[in-house]
């Protein structure tokens, strides 16, 4: 054959051998990155307290689902109103509780702060998002002498706080900053741009049998409308990590009183601005007012 025929034929034939390599490739390393993806999402980051307990604080420990919380147990410094359970976000811990500690002990509330599973200094070895927490939670209300209770979470935390609300009537009152909606929707959407639509499906398939739970019920959004307490939702106006979308599809689906605050600038961990903050004591002060005539906005900060 002519030298000059052949080269296109030469060089298509060089194209698809690249072409059919890269697809071997790719195919070879799905399973590698689903079980990457699986990995990640069971285990996020753990950071260890390294404060000790702020003042009007104890170390405390709470017996979880199985497994031991690490807590600070903060008592209220005004005349008593009830209990504020904390529950903070993925790869964080109990420090992130330190404001909700000075600004509500102030007003009359005790406050409880604990380390999620595989978080902080609390045991587990994986984040369930939900599954296995909201029964930790449980477990924790369990531990609370009285009412009324109001939950505060943010973002994992404020999931937890909703997924449990919806079968718990021991709680008063929930405020939820920047929770997804389902875990499916939100590890799909903060996926790499890398993993394939079968990957991703592989990783949860391969999450759900490693953590021993079913990723379809980690859903805030399922169990909204079981809520009847009423609810704060808050979330960021500028959140590309948890879009505000997912706190506007759990607010809908609410059964019992409630509102929605979008911070207008904000994004994902920004949402609980002082503003905002004055905002939530005001919004609880409606459900868990002062018994005495004290006035709580006298400790605001």
């Amino acid at each position: 054959m002519d030298a000059e025929l052949t080269r296109p034929v030469l060089r298509a034939i060089g194209a698809a051998a690249v072409a059919a390599l890269a697809i071997l490739c790719a195919v070879a390393t799905q399973p590698f990155i689903a079980r990457a993806g699986a990995s990640a999402l069971l285990h996020p980051a753990r950071h260890r307290v390294s404060r000790a307990a702020p003042a009007g604080c104890t170390e405390a420990t709470f017996a979880g689902e199985g497994v031991r919380l690490a807590a600070w147990r903060c008592a209220a410094a005004a005349p008593p109103r009830g209990t504020i359970v904390y529950l903070h976000g993925i790869a964080d811990n109990r420090t992130s509780a330190l404001g909700v500690v000075d600004r509500f002990r102030s007003r009359g509330f005790t406050v409880v702060a604990y380390d999620s599973r595989a978080h902080g200094e609390s045991e587990g070895d994986v984040c369930t998002y939900g599954y296995f927490e909201k029964q930790d939670l449980r477990r924790v209300l369990d531990a609370i002498d009285g009412g009324p209770i109001v939950l505060i979470g943010s973002s994992l935390g404020a999931a937890v706080a909703v997924q449990e609300a919806a079968g718990d009537p021991r709680v008063t009152a929930l405020v939820a900053a920047e929770t997804f909606s389902d875990l499916r929707t939100i590890a799909a959407e903060r996926a790499p741009f890398f993993f394939t639509a079968s990957t991703i499906r592989d990783g949860f398939r391969m999450a759900g049998a490693q953590g021993g739970f079913d990723v379809d019920e980690v859903s805030p959004l399922r169990a909204a409308p079981h809520i009847t307490m009423p609810v704060l939702i808050v979330h960021g106006a500028d959140d590309l990590d948890t879009r505000p979308d997912h706190s506007r599809r759990v607010f809908d689906a609410l059964g019992g009183p409630k509102r929605l605050v979008i911070v207008p600038g904000a994004a994902h961990n920004g949402s609980l601005r002082p503003d905002v903050w004055r905002t939530i004591e005001d919004w609880i002060d409606q459900y868990v007012p002062p018994s005495d005539g004290h006035d709580p906005r006298s400790g605001s900060q």
